[in-house]
């Protein structure tokens, strides 16, 4: 059974770096992907929900709730609705 190589710390925190940008290209790869196979994207911006067709129409769906901020680490719970 071969072992892999390891990683120097350096290499490692230089693949660290680009995940933002990994990240950020695979959204909207994802986001041109919906509008190609679905003709729509449905997304939330700026507090209202927004679609967008492939031809470029915008239609504010309704308006949202703002995101609220939670530190990294807290527990949240869902209050319960009777």
């Amino acid at each position: 059974m071969k072992t892999s190589p390891q990683m120097s710390e350096e290499s490692m925190q230089r693949m660290e770096a680009r995940i933002p940008e990994l990240a950020g290209s695979a959204a909207r790869r994802a986001y041109l992907q919906a509008l190609t196979i679905s003709g729509k994207v449905i997304e939330a911006r700026d507090g209202q929900l927004i679609e967008t067709t492939a031809e470029g129409a915008v239609r504010v769906i309704r308006t949202i709730a703002k995101p609220i901020a939670v530190t990294m680490g807290a527990k949240r719970v869902r209050a319960r609705q009777a």
